[in-house]
C-alpha cells in the first residue's frame, strides 16, 4: 500500500508541476507582474500603462488568474479523480466509499469558496478603479 501512495504522490507532482511554468504568460502579459517601460516621455510612459495603481491592480488580478485557473482547477480535478478512483476500488467497504464522498463534499466547498473569493476581489477591484479586462471578463 505504501508503495500505491507513493507511486500516486509521484504522479500527482508530474502532472501538477508543469502547472507553476504557466504563470509566465498571463492575458497577453509577459510574467505575473505587469510589465512597464519607464524610460521615455510622459506621454509613452501612459501609453506603455506606466501608472503605478494600475500596475498594482494587474499584478492582484494576474494572481488571483495563476491561482485560481492554474492551480485550484487542475489540483481539483485530480483530487475528484481520486476520491473517484476510492470510491470505485473500495469494494463495498463502508469506510472507504465514506472517506471518497467525504473527499468530494470538500472539494466542491473548496471550490465554492475559491469562486466566491475570486467575486469578492472583483468586486473589490472594481471599487478601486480597476478597468482592465479582469480575467477575461
Amino acid at each position: 500500500m505504501k508503495n500505491l501512495n507513493f507511486i500516486f504522490i509521484v504522479f500527482v507532482l508530474i502532472l501538477v508541476l508543469p502547472v507553476f511554468s504557466f504563470g509566465y504568460h498571463i492575458d497577453g502579459h509577459v510574467g505575473i507582474v505587469p510589465d512597464c517601460d519607464p524610460a521615455g516621455t510622459p506621454e509613452a510612459q501612459k501609453l506603455n500603462n506606466c501608472d503605478k495603481w494600475s500596475n498594482v491592480l494587474q499584478l492582484i488580478s494576474n494572481v488571483i488568474s495563476f491561482i485560481l485557473f492554474k492551480m485550484v482547477l487542475p489540483i481539483s480535478a485530480i483530487m475528484f479523480a481520486y476520491a473517484g478512483w476510492l470510491m470505485i476500488s473500495a469494494g463495498g467497504e463502508a469506510g472507504q466509499i465514506t472517506q471518497a464522498k467525504e473527499i468530494f463534499g470538500n472539494i466542491v466547498l473548496g471550490l465554492v469558496i475559491a469562486l466566491a473569493a475570486w467575486l469578492i476581489v472583483k468586486q473589490i477591484l472594481f471599487i478601486l478603479g480597476y478597468q482592465g479586462a479582469w480575467l477575461g471578463f
